[in-house]
């Protein structure tokens, strides 16, 4: 057992590898939900919502009372693990935005800044971590309409602040592919989707970004009726792949196998069914013209 692995710094992600890193210990004991809880004085709902990172925070006398319950004697295991639990209860850098951002999202950020690949399909507007300032701006004052201005700046702010994972050491690897649809709605007006285009062929040729875009000529595809979604792969290999799913008041985050194949094939199809990523600059500075 360790806890030091390669996880990208975010809190919720790491509670995420030491919760199943705790139930892989517990399941290697033999004991139960109960005997677990029963053995440390906590309830058997409570190690389960540690072993899937649904509490707030671990606590340490919990987690090392686990450890030695589920075996653990090495001194320095003991030590690594609760160090990686102390890191875990720390706050992301996006907590400094949660007045602008709903709660369900801080697990998406969590997610963006953990993981190895995102791959999304966006059939509406440019991904979060590809707008700029001003597509930003124009596109959330319309998704909130009665927000003050100051409250729509802090989440244009939130989105660029994203963005400085593309640009870190070791990136996660980016590939998306839109819809000509989203090209062609004019967010902020003409000079600002032109503005938009220019970002995205410049941001494209970065060497861990892959942008396609889906013409209208190619017809039905795969994804048609998903709308946008985004899939996240990991380096710590206590998780499994992530599909991201959102809505007006809430999100959904699939991770059973059989769920996640579905999205990933999806991903697979759109991908050769859209223009080759090799063309894309050419498609983009087509459209840009005609603007």
């Amino acid at each position: 057992m360790t806890a030091e692995t390669d996880w990208g710094g975010a809190p919720s992600v790491l509670r995420m590898i030491l919760g199943k890193q705790l139930e892989e210990l517990r399941n290697r004991a033999g004991l139960s939900y109960e005997e677990a809880g029963e053995a440390i004085g906590v309830s058997h709902s409570t190690i389960r919502r540690m072993e899937a990172a649904k509490v707030a925070r671990l606590r340490l006398t919990d987690a090392e009372k686990l450890l030695q319950v589920y075996g653990v004697s090495d001194r320095q295991e003991i030590d690594t693990f609760l160090k990686s639990v102390r890191e875990a209860n720390k706050r992301g850098w996006w907590h400094t935005y949660r007045d602008v951002m709903p709660d369900w999202f801080a697990a998406y950020l969590s997610l963006e800044q953990a993981a190895l690949q995102i791959r999304a399909y966006e059939p509406q507007f440019v991904h979060g971590l590809l707008q700029t300032k001003a597509y930003a701006r124009a596109l959330l004052g319309a998704g909130n309409p009665h927000a003050p201005s100051g409250a729509t700046e802090r989440r244009v702010a939130l989105r660029m602040r994203r963005q400085d994972l593309l640009t870190r050491a070791a990136p996660p690897r980016l590939w998306v592919v839109m819809d000509e649809t989203v090209l062609r709605w004019p967010v902020g007006g003409a000079d600002v989707m032109r503005a938009q285009i220019d970002h995205l062929i410049e941001v494209n040729r970065l060497p861990q970004v892959t942008v396609q875009i889906m013409p209208f000529g190619n017809g039905p595809h795969p994804a048609m009726r998903a709308g946008a979604f985004h899939l996240f792969r990991f380096r710590a290999r206590e998780l499994p792949d992530i599909v991201y799913l959102n809505g007006l008041v809430g999100a959904v985050y699939l991770d059973k196998r059989d769920d996640v194949v579905v999205y990933r094939e999806a991903l697979d199809r759109l991908g050769a069914q859209a223009t080759p990523a090799g063309r894309t600059e050419a498609v983009l500075g087509r459209i840009r013209k005609e603007l």
